[in-house]
């Protein structure tokens, strides 16, 4: 986004509401910092909802699909997180084979897998649970976890592994 454009943001209950780019800008050094944060102190992410409070930050308002993963260590401290493709309105083209590729690039030893759906409803999709299935299949390959794979919509997020999914 172009400085001085804004976004449409679907807003619970209020239809859409526009961000700017200077907004957006803020919430993008707002997940920056907590990502810069989890590094340096070595945070382990132990809880869905550490996991949730960054995706919200980084997801939650892209207008277009993304799919990003967070890379682990063996003790579940953070790596990098990488948006690894970017998609249309409605769907994000994931290739297992770059996964792994970025996976075994950061040495990863977990990952947990993250997508947005702009249309703000965060309930996985037949086709989030065929990649997921295909991403844990391809990534066991190499000795690599999938610990979780949640769904960023508008006001929720959606845990694979909360669900029993994983």
């Amino acid at each position: 986004m172009k400085a001085g454009q804004v976004a449409q943001v679907r807003v619970k209950g209020t239809g859409h509401m526009a961000i700017s780019a200077k907004d957006q800008a803020i919430l993008n050094q707002a997940s920056a910092i907590l990502l810069r944060e989890m590094k340096e102190h070595s945070t382990a992410l132990t809880s869905p909802w550490l996991v949730k409070d960054f995706l919200r930050y980084r997801l939650e308002l892209v207008e277009h699909e993304v799919f990003s993963v967070v890379f682990l260590d063996a003790q579940h401290r953070v790596i990098e997180f990488s948006e690894i493709f970017r998609g249309t309105i409605d769907s994000a083209t994931v290739h297992p084979r770059e996964v792994v590729k970025e996976t075994l690039r950061h040495n990863a030893a977990a990952v947990i897998l993250a997508h947005n759906h702009p249309s703000g409803v965060a309930e996985p999709s037949d086709a989030d649970r065929r990649i997921t299935d295909r991403l844990k299949s391809a990534l066991e390959l190499i000795d690599v976890r999938i610990l979780d794979h949640m769904v960023v919509g508008q006001d929720q997020i959606t845990s694979f592994a909360e669900r029993g999914l994983i």
